[in-house]
């Protein structure tokens, strides 16, 4: 791959990564699903954009305002139409009543179809999800996504992190 597809490539997948946070807070739901590969995989049984629109919709239904700054993103480049990523992001969600802080590692698989850089998949992984002044340590499991606040499960899955304290 020469330098200038590589660099393209690096981009149009920041970009992505932006517009997707763009997209959730002002609950854009056609860019949202936009971002994503025509055939992207919804849960065990459902493919396209249509389903995808209707599982964020309920996604975010069940919270009211959000604000999700992304920070480091971390790309791999397989091939000029592959790609995977980590995502660094903070998130300010309503979530019941509360105000919440999320730290948040999205893992993510990348696809170039037509041209187009999309997501084929995005794995929210959770550091932690907190009220403002309250430790984080100190919670119990989210269980995310079952909770919005609680303990993730990042750091702590990577075999790295577990190597380096044993």
């Amino acid at each position: 791959m020469d330098d200038l597809v590589e660099l393209l490539a690096y981009e149009r997948i920041r970009q992505l990564a932006a517009r997707y946070a763009l997209a959730v807070d002002t609950r854009d739901i056609s860019t949202l699903v936009g971002l994503f590969v025509p055939d992207v995989r919804v849960g065990r049984d459902r493919r396209g954009r249509e389903a995808l629109a209707e599982d964020f919709t309920t996604q975010l239904r069940a919270i009211g305002r959000s604000v999700l700054n992304v920070g480091t993103h971390v790309i791999d480049l397989v091939d000029e139409d592959h790609a995977t990523g980590w995502v660094y992001t903070k998130a300010e969600i309503e979530a019941d009543g509360r105000w919440i802080h999320q730290a948040i590692l999205y893992e993510d698989t990348y696809e170039r179809v037509d041209k187009v850089w999309g997501f084929v998949r995005r794995i929210h992984r959770l550091w932690y999800g907190a009220e403002p002044g309250v430790n984080p340590l100190t919670l119990p499991p989210a269980n995310w996504p079952e909770h919005h606040t609680g303990l993730g499960t990042v750091p702590e899955c990577f075999a790295t992190w577990q190597t380096f304290w044993r």
